[in-house]
């Protein structure tokens, strides 16, 4: 049996709008995205192409460029959207309350 579990990743305002950030937890890590309507997205935080941190990348709609190689994920989906990168990316449930971002990890 797999344990799901919230974890604490962040304020919300830590993240901008149209942002992401790394969050580390464990051996993991993870980017959190916050939308221009404050909606909030978590995925695993390398690119799936070449182990980059996609926190260092640009975010562009719903959409995270890898800062090494310009491919493109979505990062609400998971789907790779622009070469060099063709595998789809793990995306986490996320939730907020009283001001903090939580994401739910297996």
């Amino acid at each position: 049996m797999i344990l799901k579990t919230w974890i604490e990743a962040c304020a919300a305002d830590d993240i901008d709008k149209e942002d992401v950030i790394r969050f580390d937890h464990g051996d993991r890590t993870f980017a959190i995205y916050r939308t221009t309507q404050s909606e909030y997205y978590a995925t695993d935080g390398y690119c799936t192409h070449e182990k980059f941190h996609l926190a260092d990348g640009l975010v562009i709609g719903s959409l995270i460029e890898c800062p090494k190689h310009n491919g493109r994920l979505d990062y609400k989906t998971g789907e790779a959207k622009r070469v060099p990168i063709c595998a789809k990316i793990k995306t986490y449930p996320v939730k907020t309350e009283a001001g903090k971002v939580y994401i739910m990890i297996d």
